[in-house]
């Protein structure tokens, strides 16, 4: 059985950190998303924490088999309360063996566990950074999840030839002598400067 790939734990808890920050006046505020609002990416988060929570599980089902670009994500009146458990859930799921072991589903597609799991950390990395620079607030990943995003999609624009594919858009280049995270930020498709 696969040991688990890392600990989501610190990159949750930076995510659940930022959540918090958010004020109700800044929902409606644009992101690096491209038609998402914050509280279209906060409902992302909360979505997809759910989703990937239950593939760790191995608990296919409605969660595990929508598309993530199948609707409009948002929140509901408990999001504040709700988005922080169910990221300790995910990080305390992908702390077993298990999660990271044999097949799973997500996002309407078939994965092995440990790609599901690195999909993940990449998912909490550069959208915590997406959260960040939309409602101004100081952002540092995990290192170790950091890293683990850096590969994830350096690897994903070798495949593409940073041509980007349906979940990453085009590589925005960044130099090579950059911070980490910036050109994380810049193999997703993002641009690191951007500003609300």
């Amino acid at each position: 059985m696969a040991e688990p790939t890392l600990d989501l734990g610190p990159q949750t808890r930076i995510v659940a950190r930022l959540a918090a920050g958010v004020r109700d006046d800044q929902l409606g505020e644009p992101t690096p998303c491209p038609d998402l609002a914050v509280r279209h990416l906060l409902g992302h988060l909360l979505g997809l924490s759910i989703a990937f929570r239950d593939a760790g599980r191995k608990d296919l089902g409605v969660t595990t088999d929508t598309a993530p670009d199948s609707s409009t994500p948002d929140i509901g009146p408990g999001w504040r309360e709700e988005l922080p458990v169910v990221l300790e859930e995910l990080a305390e799921t992908w702390r077993s063996p298990a999660a990271w072991d044999g097949m799973t589903r997500a996002g309407n597609v078939d994965l092995p566990g440990e790609i599901a799991g690195l999909v993940a950390v990449d998912e909490l990395v550069i959208h915590a950074w997406d959260l960040a620079r939309a409602t101004a607030q100081p952002y540092e990943p995990d290192p170790a999840a950091l890293q683990a995003t850096h590969a994830f999609l350096t690897a994903s624009a070798e495949e593409s030839g940073g041509r980007g594919n349906e979940i990453f858009g085009p590589v925005v280049p960044v130099p090579d002598d950059a911070p980490l995270l910036d050109r994380a930020v810049g193999l997703s498709g993002r641009d690191p400067h951007w500003k609300p």
